[in-house]
């Protein structure tokens, strides 16, 4: 096992040497090294002895140590084929720990993960949105999802109706958990430091609506896709009829002259629910 814990300058850059790694920028890699940052992340993700969860890019198993650490049963996800080999080492004798090579995005994650289990994972950003539809939209029994994403995503996903920000990422990620931002994380608290601030997110996952999921998708990012028109012509433009529009509208008392950012989760999930009828 590598002493000390590879949350820490040193000990993360003899592992970049002695396996002649380096962070690769088309995965979006950038190493941890603030151990009160991987305490910080543990904590919020109310870790006990014996929890299941699975870890989307371990890296060199930073973050991954801290929850073995805290007696979780590890499932780590990693892409970079590079990675197993240090993981191996960065991470022997910790029998709680298991290792799967593949893409999250084309693994049956339900298999995977059988029983009810908690997400923690530090997101490569230029998937984030991607990795996170997927975990929520596919009914997984997953309980609580803790990541850590570039500040303006996490802004963006707990983002209140009538702002700015609110979009169909807010509504997606609203609908599916309780989301909030626990704290803010500095790039210096990164190997390389990125270009961005990150932040951890904290989903507590459950089900406010009982609406048809992939229809409200649709519904919702139609009504998103053009931001500066008006609900009934978003709605019109991506192909609902005019008349069923209409009728939708009327049942629910919302005005189609409306834009998206003004609605309510619970709006949408009548309107779409109206829309289907």
């Amino acid at each position: 096992m590598l002493h000390p814990l590879i949350a820490d300058p040193s000990a993360t850059r003899h592992v970049l040497k002695k396996f002649h790694l380096r962070a690769v920028k088309g995965l979006g890699q950038n190493f941890l090294i603030d151990a009160n940052v991987v305490r910080q992340i543990v904590e919020a993700a109310d870790i006990c002895a014996g929890d299941e969860v699975l870890e989307i890019g371990p890296g060199i198993g930073t973050l991954t140590q801290g929850l073995l650490e805290a007696g979780a049963r590890v499932t780590a996800v990693e892409v970079d084929k590079k990675l197993p080999a240090v993981l191996n080492e960065t991470l022997a004798g910790y029998e709680n720990f298991r290792l799967i090579a593949g893409d999250i995005l084309k693994l049956n994650v339900a298999e995977i993960m059988p029983r009810p289990f908690k997400v923690v994972a530090n997101l490569p950003y230029y998937i984030t949105t991607q990795i996170l539809l997927t975990l929520l939209e596919k009914n997984l029994p997953v309980t609580k999802i803790v990541t850590m994403v570039q500040r303006e995503v996490a802004e963006r996903m707990t983002a209140a109706p009538g702002s700015k920000i609110y979009g169909a990422l807010s509504v997606a990620v609203q609908l599916r958990s309780e989301a909030s931002i626990a704290f803010e994380v500095p790039p210096k608290s990164f190997l390389p430091p990125p270009e961005v601030t990150s932040a951890v997110v904290v989903c507590n996952v459950r089900k406010l609506f009982d609406v048809d999921e992939e229809f409200f998708t649709r519904v919702v990012r139609s009504a998103f896709a053009q931001r500066r028109k008006t609900l009934a012509n978003s709605l019109a433009g991506a192909g609902f009829s005019r008349e069923k529009i209409s009728a939708a509208l009327t049942a629910t008392g919302i005005d189609g002259s409306r834009r998206a950012e003004t609605l309510s989760l619970a709006e949408f999930a009548e309107l779409s629910t109206a829309l289907r009828q």
